[in-house]
């Protein structure tokens, strides 16, 4: 079974949450390639609840991205709580949506602009109901499984927080 396959189940729960409250999310890929955006957009009508986002791979993609002066970034690491809030703030500000999730993280398989070891994602959330960060560490330098749990990591955190 694929990895959207498996995901589906909870992006549907996802999208009737946000259905229910009336919000939209914008979302920020970072170490999941683009994963997280992909399993919400899954769901059949999901322009009822998503508003758009992107991959952030690159210093370039994050500078047009989030549009952001350099100095925002000022004494922050990638895959860090302060630096995927940031992300997530600018998301969802600059989309106009209810909700910005991101998701900054060292995925392995090859060395971190900023020194972030392999296997460490945060996933940060901000919205109506607060700001809210969950960090995972797999201890795992293996690639596609860190992408899938890190994708899991920030679903997770986006699923129980919308549940509250």
């Amino acid at each position: 079974m694929s990895f959207l396959f498996e995901l589906h189940p909870q992006s549907q729960r996802i999208a009737n949450l946000l259905r229910q409250r009336g919000e939209k999310i914008a979302v920020a890929d970072g170490a999941t390639g683009g994963l997280i955006a992909a399993s919400l957009l899954t769901i059949p009508g999901a322009l009822d609840f998503f508003v758009g986002g992107g991959v952030v791979y690159s210093f370039r993609a994050r500078d047009v991205l989030f549009a952001l002066p350099k100095d925002a970034y000022k004494g922050m690491r990638g895959a860090s709580e302060d630096y995927a809030l940031l992300q997530a703030r600018a998301m969802r500000d600059n989309f106009g949506a209810d909700w910005g999730l991101a998701e900054s993280g060292s995925v392995g398989g090859s060395s971190h602009p900023t020194g972030a070891a392999a296997g460490t994602s945060v996933a940060a959330l901000v919205g109506p109901l607060g700001e809210f960060t969950q960090t995972l560490e797999t201890g795992s330098d293996d690639r596609i499984a860190n992408m899938e749990s890190f994708t899991r990591n920030a679903l997770d955190l986006l699923e129980t927080t919308l549940s509250q």
